[in-house]
């Protein structure tokens, strides 16, 4: 049965009930960043002072810097390793394990990120290991490369293989066919891929608080301290001005990726 969906009975009035369970309280964090009042359930008058708080905080903008350096690497890491297992797995002839090799690198896909997090815990441990960034890097890296995997393994299989063909009857090399041809197709999948692990990265919490030490704290351990603290007009300000920057970053994406 198709048609359109307007005429279901009741599917408007579902689908606005499901907007607003989900984004109300977005709506409300954002409403009370700008409350005067120390208390966050009682409105004291319009005040940006939090977020001049929250701005003027160097343990928040230390914890963002950290958040940023670590998704940066592990972003360029992961997406180097995956486009690479993509490559081999999707192109790649006579590949042996061609399964069990992609069952390895979805690994940290497949398993809890608990257990991920507790045996890179106790292998640093076993190594010696103590510098802070280095370990949040490493494993970062590690259970970012699933999601890059997957956008730039499914843009590859979508593309055409003649034409990597064409290019090598032309006499180019495997190099120039992938610079010239094979990357300039894929490359929404890859940027797909980056971005997603960006994402992951700069949100998880489980992995980096186990993994936290001095001068290793990121934005989500740093918010959940604060949250134990109590929540507070800050931590809203806080929140909002990361869906700012969210909500920033994916419109230029959407309009880069419209332009090309």
């Amino acid at each position: 049965m198709t048609g359109n969906v307007r005429r279901y009975p009741g599917f408007g009035l579902f689908s606005i009930i499901f907007f607003v369970y989900l984004y109300l309280p977005i709506a409300v964090v954002i409403f009370y960043s700008f409350n005067a009042n120390r208390i966050v359930a009682n409105w004291g008058g319009f005040s940006l002072h939090w977020y001049t708080t929250a701005l003027s905080n160097a343990a928040l903008v230390g914890a963002v810097k950290t958040s940023l350096f670590v998704a940066s690497i592990a972003t360029v890491l992961s997406t180097i390793v995956a486009l690479m297992a993509a490559l081999v797995l999707v192109r790649g002839r006579n590949v042996r394990f061609r399964r069990v090799s992609e069952t390895i690198v979805n690994l940290p896909l497949l398993l809890p990120e608990i257990v991920v997090a507790v045996a890179v815990l106790i292998l640093f441990s076993e190594l010696g290991l103590t510098n802070g960034l280095l370990k949040l890097t490493i494993a970062h890296t590690t259970f970012c490369i699933p999601f890059a995997f997957l956008p730039i393994r499914a843009r590859l299989q979508g593309m055409d293989a003649d034409l990597e063909e064409a290019a090598r009857d032309l006499y180019a090399s495997g190099w120039v066919a992938f610079r010239r041809v094979t990357l300039p197709l894929i490359l929404p999948g890859v940027f797909a891929g980056a971005m997603l692990a960006f994402v992951i990265s700069m949100d998880d919490f489980i992995t980096s608080n186990l993994l936290n030490s001095g001068g290793a704290t990121t934005l989500p351990v740093y918010i959940f301290s604060l949250i134990k603290q109590g929540v507070s007009p800050q931590l809203n300000a806080i929140s909002t001005l990361i869906m700012i920057v969210s909500v920033a970053l994916a419109t230029v994406a959407f309009l880069l990726q419209r332009r090309q």
